[in-house]
């Protein structure tokens, strides 16, 4: 390496798998554009904030608890946004996990 360049970051593979989502409540939001919104939002936090429990190398956990409450929305695209900051907030260690 010479002395102008600069080195880049080390990129990692974050993988996170949510088998099921259920929203009890919500019976009238289109589930697909949720979901869309829901995993647009999750891919940013990730990407830009990374995932503190996965600091040392990787954690599996089989479900999250304590999460931050939903706002009572009819928008699909907010409750999704919502949805996943709640779920980020959990991967970062601001809830219970199980």
């Amino acid at each position: 390496m010479g002395l102008n360049e600069v080195p880049r970051p080390v990129e990692r593979t974050i993988r996170v798998d949510i088998g099921e989502l259920v929203l009890d409540g919500f019976e009238r939001l289109d589930p697909e554009r949720v979901s869309a919104a829901f995993e647009a939002e999750l891919s940013r936090l990730v990407r830009e904030r990374g995932v503190p429990l996965a600091a040392d190398g990787g954690q599996a956990l089989d479900a999250l608890s304590g999460l931050p409450p939903l706002p009572s929305t009819t928008s699909p695209g907010r409750l999704g946004e919502a949805l996943a900051r709640a779920v980020h907030a959990g991967l970062s260690g601001r809830g219970e996990s199980r």
